[in-house]
């Protein structure tokens, strides 16, 4: 399974961003996809889940600003950040969980400007 992360920016405080995780080669075996970020010497964290039954779980900061989404038809997962803030600054990562295996994408900076 590979996961590619993409749609990482700068944006002023109040924009919106939309990252995509897409999946690649054995995607059946995903049974949810994760969406995480990371500041600089800090735990990377979790920001919202979705399963493949499409049930979502958001951390309490970003509820109500952010949607995670899924395309199966795109092996893709989505999240639509709105209101972003200062402190949503961060590198977003997606993480797929399967059976006894984890899989990351690479990165992308995500740079709200106040």
């Amino acid at each position: 399974v590979q996961l590619q992360a993409s749609g990482g920016g700068l944006v002023q405080a109040g924009g919106s961003l939309r990252l995509s995780c897409a999946a690649s080669g054995r995607v059946s075996s995903i049974y949810v996809i994760t969406w995480y970020r990371q500041t600089p010497g800090k735990e990377r964290d979790v920001v919202a889940s979705i399963t493949t039954g499409g049930a979502t779980n958001y951390i309490h900061s970003v509820k109500g600003r952010f949607t995670i989404s899924r395309d199966n038809a795109k092996n893709t997962v989505y999240l639509q950040m709105n209101s972003l803030k200062p402190e949503d600054t961060a590198v977003y990562y997606c993480n797929g969980a399967a059976f006894r295996e984890q899989y990351w994408g690479q990165g992308t900076q995500v740079t709200v400007s106040s």
